[in-house]
């Protein structure tokens, strides 16, 4: 349970932190944790969306539901994104690229690509029907966490312990973590109104294939960073499917 707890403390700016004192451990083991703390963003990204869209356009009640999920998380993965884009587009190096990603300055790589993903994100998401919308994203978020906490089982960190922002160094994943990560990863899928918007679950596996064949190849493991930007991209690819499917039946 502890572990569990680590995993909400780290992954949400939510107060979990005051139900009990978790040891600096449990957080080497959070990542297969990571779609259960899905279902929590999830929700009440959702639960807003749906709220909101009572009484505001659709529009306006698809942007509160990305701004609630930015102060749910504090921009985690977010920030992950923007650094990531700034290590390997602007680094040249296995050691330059890493030493970008660790700068806490955002450079213009990691402004574009903030601007691409969100715009991006805004589009696919506001070209579904609300309720449709919502579904996509009780599936999505927790899928593509899911499937984006497999990096850690395929690559190895890619810096010292001593050299990771938060001082920790996440442990792969045991035979019972990996199938916990699968279940909860799978189970909200079952929120798809029909079978075939399954399809789009191909879309982030995909996405997630290519890189950490990419991240292999330059910087021979993958970062916190890393993780946090396998998860937006393979997301946004899960929606991009989900719409193409939309669109065609």
């Amino acid at each position: 349970m502890l572990r569990i707890l680590a995993a909400f403390i780290f992954f949400t700016r939510l107060p979990f932190w005051r139900l009990a004192e978790v040891p600096a451990a449990c957080f080497k083991n959070i990542v297969s944790h990571w779609a259960l703390v899905g279902w929590l963003t999830a929700g009440l990204s959702v639960l807003v969306l749906y709220a909101t869209s009572l009484i505001l356009p659709p529009s306006v009640a698809i942007l509160c539901a990305m701004i609630t999920r930015l102060l749910i998380t504090g921009c985690l993965h977010e920030d992950g994104l923007a650094d990531f884009f700034d290590g390997f587009g602007g680094g040249t190096s296995r050691e330059r690229i890493l030493a970008i990603m660790k700068d806490s300055h955002i450079g213009s790589y990691g402004v574009i690509g903030l601007i691409f993903y969100f715009g991006l994100f805004y589009l696919l998401v506001s070209s579904l029907p609300i309720e449709l919308a919502g579904c996509a994203i009780l599936a999505g978020d927790p899928f593509c966490k899911g499937v984006s906490s497999m990096i850690i089982n395929r690559l190895p960190y890619a810096r010292k312990e001593e050299e990771a922002k938060n001082k920790t160094v996440y442990s792969r994943m045991t035979s019972r973590e990996y199938v916990f990560s699968i279940i909860c990863a799978f189970l909200p899928l079952l929120w798809l109104p029909q079978p075939v918007y399954l399809l789009a679950g191909i879309f982030p596996v995909i996405t997630w294939y290519f890189l950490t064949s990419f991240m292999k190849r330059k910087i021979q493991g993958y970062t916190g960073d890393c993780c946090g930007a396998t998860f937006l991209l393979s997301e946004l690819s899960f929606y991009m499917g989900f719409v193409i499917i939309y669109q065609t039946i």
